[in-house]
């Protein structure tokens, strides 16, 4: 049996990132596509089609599904006979990898990782390092499962050690109650149940990369403990009415994934991982013979949708000329197709907008009577103005907003996912309105913006701000003038 090389893993991974940067699985895209079917939510319908939309578009254009490229996860089991001609630790064959993926000139992905997770927090440039499990396994090969993993998903984590006597399922509804729509549904969830604390998370992490089978599952009927609980979660948690993108729907979940491992008798661990709309995960086999080789899936699994119904009911709003009276007349829910100018900024740039504020600093955008969208796009490439450019959760904001819109007179804000009472109080005092795109439609939305010029903090990578003119950028009005959400109205009223 040939050796496998170095090169066999570090050519593989690379395009492993870069392909799952831009295809979904097929299994999700048939899942996906069958929630959109049968979703009875307007809203929600809507947001599912987008996002099967700049699917199709990132299959065809070959460019990010999200502008959060995602930590790479690396999955690697050896095989204890394998035959390995390596020379360096894992880490640095699989992090030369993400450097050149993330760095490829002709489809750059986004570095989002910190090099320093205290207060520097500097962004290492190439998203390295991976963040990887390794196991040795019976064989003489490598197996290996490459999945990016975005922050909004990854910040709703979960983790309890309960009762032995404890439900389950009744812990996970618990926690998905009071999450919020923070990490993009409708997507999967990854639970590790049992083992330690380490292996009960390594185990959800994993779990979110196993084929979405619920369906064949509710077909053939539960054959375990295992099976039963995923289908009673996956049902719970649906009909919470929480929907896609929060908006209110049927579908939040598409399946319920499961791992799980002998314990102590004292402890039942829990951890639970929800995977996003942008799921992205592929795994390939190194045998010697050479680095792996991936066939992007048939373009007919996806539905043949259109969205100009939807933005033909959409009303215009002109963000140059916005008045006081235009912002009151908006509703919790209506469709908008934004033009003109907008400005960008997420958490660093608000970090440091509050300390120029405390020392009575002039900012170096006026943002009186403007917008701000809550982005760290991808970089252009050919013709692009800009490259994919969605929504980041906007409850990070939140502590930053009533200080922004009393100092800086900035009325909209644009983003993802609900707002927390703080934000939503500073909203009516205000005067201001919160808007939401898709997120999980970053390519689409991209092709709104027509110009896009970096302003101020170039320092600051992705998070610099920009200003950007779009034409007809799809959005939904989630909170009005008076903190009325769209996130507590739609689930209140698909509640089952």
């Amino acid at each position: 049996m040939p050796a496998i090389t170095e090169s066999h893993v570090t050519d593989s991974i690379a395009e492993a990132l870069q392909f799952v940067a831009c295809y979904h699985p097929p299994d999700f895209i048939a899942a996906l596509s069958r929630a959109h079917a049968a979703e009875e939510s307007p809203a929600a319908r809507e947001a599912i089609a987008q996002i099967l939309v700049n699917s199709r578009m990132c299959a065809l254009g070959q460019r990010p599904i999200c502008q959060d490229t995602g930590v790479a996860n690396v999955f690697v089991d050896i095989g204890v006979q394998a035959r390995l001609d390596w020379h360096r630790p894992l880490q640095d064959i699989v992090d030369d990898a993400v450097r050149r993926a993330y760095r490829l000139d002709s489809n750059p992905l986004r570095a989002s990782v910190v090099r320093d997770p205290f207060d520097s927090r500097q962004n290492t440039g190439d998203n390295t390092p991976a963040m990887i499990q390794t196991r040795m396994v019976a064989g003489d090969r490598v197996e290996i499962t490459v999945s990016a993993k975005g922050g909004g998903s990854e910040n709703k984590t979960r983790f309890a050690v309960l009762a032995p006597s404890a439900s389950v399922a009744d812990w996970v509804v618990e926690q998905m109650r009071g999450m919020g729509a923070g990490w993009c549904p409708p997507g999967l969830l990854g639970l590790g149940i049992g083992g330690s604390v380490d292996k009960a998370m390594a185990m959800a992490k994993e779990a979110l990369n196993d084929p979405i089978d619920l369906d064949a599952l509710r077909a053939r009927g539960p054959q375990s403990a295992a099976e039963r609980l995923r289908l009673e979660i996956c049902d719970r948690v649906n009909a919470l009415g929480l929907g896609a993108q929060g908006l209110g729907g049927l579908t939040s979940v598409l399946d319920v994934k499961i791992r799980h491992f002998p314990t102590h008798a004292a402890s039942l661990p829990v951890a639970l991982i929800p995977n996003c709309a942008a799921t992205r995960h592929v795994r390939f086999t190194l045998d010697g013979t050479g680095p792996a080789r991936f066939t992007p899936p048939d373009l007919a699994l996806w539905p043949q949708i259109t969205l100009e119904t939807a933005a033909a009911q959409a009303r215009r709003i002109d963000l140059d000329t916005l008045d006081q009276s235009t912002l009151d007349s908006l509703q919790p829910g209506e469709r908008l197709l934004l033009s003109g100018t907008l400005y960008t900024g997420r958490d660093a740039a608000h970090r440091r907008m509050v300390d120029h504020l405390d020392r009575g600093e002039a900012l170096p955008v006026d943002l009186r009577g403007r917008a701000l969208y809550y982005v760290g796009p991808v970089d252009p490439v050919g013709a692009e103005v800009i490259g994919p450019a969605g929504p980041t959760t906007a409850t990070r904001m939140d502590r930053f907003t009533d200080r922004i819109l009393r100092d800086t007179g900035l009325k909209v804000m644009i983003g993802k996912a609900e707002r927390g009472p703080e934000a939503l109080r500073a909203i009516a005092e205000h005067g201001a309105v919160y808007m939401v795109a898709v997120g999980g439609a970053a390519y689409l939305v991209a092709q709104a913006i027509r110009e896009a010029t970096q302003v101020a903090w170039p320092d600051l990578g992705m998070e610099a701000i920009y200003r950007f003119r779009v034409e007809d950028m799809p959005v939904l009005l989630a909170v009005d003038t008076q903190g009325r959400s769209i996130h507590e109205i739609g689930p209140k009223a698909w509640r089952r």
